[in-house]
């Protein structure tokens, strides 16, 4: 089969729908002609390449803010050539280029993983997503199947969408536990809290930084990734004098990557709004406890025993004294679904269209 994929945004990049692409593309790229068509708001990542036998197209767009990304050239392209494609597989309700996966839809069958968070992250955005529902019902009634990566997902999209059940499955996201083989914890000197996000006000990274404040000076913060709120968040270290306890890193290589989920005391994500956070499943394979937010998806993860949950909006105090008896903890028995599993799944839903 030829099997498209659709995204905003494709690696090197990172994020969550970015590791979802990826992740499946490379694992289907072995039985069958995957595509993955995204777009570059930079211009300047290759035009075409191909990655691990998955051949990435990319087309120009306007991201403002890192958000929608409109793209005429993607868009016409879908509409000229969906057909040339037995499945298309469009990924991410809230950006633009599922909608052209919609409208472009052809002889080709339409598969949607939304990513779904229920509306927008800031106010203006969250006005912008009256008249975006009315699209986004289009795409819905042109899939010829819904993907939720969770149970809160699912739940949320049944209650704003009244779809019917029988056209949605959720399939989790996963993560590569062999990644993590032979990669030891650090022992002993500073206390190592870990964020890996975007970096938006709404994943409220701001919390982490207020809370230093409250924790012993050998307690440092390391984030990991970009966006719009970086700023802001800089501004707050230098207000709060905890700069030179607080690192920002961006554009890490995987293996790095990887170290900081194992050398971390703590990982946290503090998030108003997610689908599933793959970045809490690569902690815990990574034997690190975790702190979330008792919101939406991350709900899912709290289990007391190596995830614990905080009320939102979040009491810095109170994440103070959870950060003193979690951090450390030794993580234990853990149940995770891994990529090939999600793969196997979403093969199934292409091959009941063959």
């Amino acid at each position: 089969m030829r099997i498209a994929q659709v995204c905003h945004s494709y690696h090197p990049c990172i994020g969550g729908v970015e590791t979802n692409v990826k992740e499946i593309s490379e694992r289907l790229a072995t039985r069958h002609d995957i595509f993955v068509l995204t777009t570059d708001p930079s211009g300047k990542l290759p035009r075409e390449e191909t990655i691990n036998s998955v051949c990435v197209r990319r087309f120009k767009s306007w991201a403002p803010n890192g958000a929608y990304y409109f793209s005429k050239d993607l868009k016409r392209y879908l509409i000229e050539n969906s057909k040339d494609y037995d499945i298309v597989h469009a990924h991410n309700y809230h950006a633009f280029p599922a909608l052209y996966a919609a409208q472009g839809k052809d002889s080709n069958r339409l598969v949607f993983t939304l990513h779904y968070h229920g509306g927008g992250h800031t106010f203006f955005r969250s006005l912008l997503h009256i008249p975006y529902k009315y699209l986004a019902k289009k795409i819905l009634e042109k899939a010829d199947r819904v993907v939720c990566v969770s149970n809160y997902e699912k739940s949320l999209i049944m209650k704003n969408f009244k779809l019917d059940a029988k056209r949605v499955v959720i399939i989790p996201n996963g993560v590569d536990t062999k990644e993590f083989e032979g990669l030891q914890k650090k022992r002993g000197g500073e206390k190592v809290i870990l964020c890996v996000s975007r970096l938006e006000k709404y994943k409220g990274v701001q919390y982490l930084i207020q809370a230093l404040t409250k924790l012993s000076q050998d307690v440092v913060l390391e984030v990991v990734g970009e966006g719009p709120y970086k700023e802001s968040l800089v501004k707050l270290t230098r207000k709060l004098g905890v700069e030179n306890r607080v690192k920002f890193f961006h554009d890490l290589p995987r293996k790095d990557l990887l170290q900081k989920y194992t050398r971390a005391d703590l990982f946290v994500l503090l998030s108003k709004y997610e689908a599933f956070a793959i970045s809490i499943a690569e902690a815990l394979a990574a034997r690190t406890p975790c702190i979330v937010a008792s919101t939406s998806a991350l709900t899912e993860w709290v289990d007391g025993r190596n995830c614990f949950g905080i009320e939102y909006p979040v009491d810095v105090d109170e994440l103070g004294n959870l950060v003193r008896n979690v951090i450390a903890k030794d993580v234990g028995k853990l149940k995770l679904y891994d990529w090939e599993y999600t793969a196997r799944e979403l093969m199934k839903i292409y091959e009941e269209f063959s």
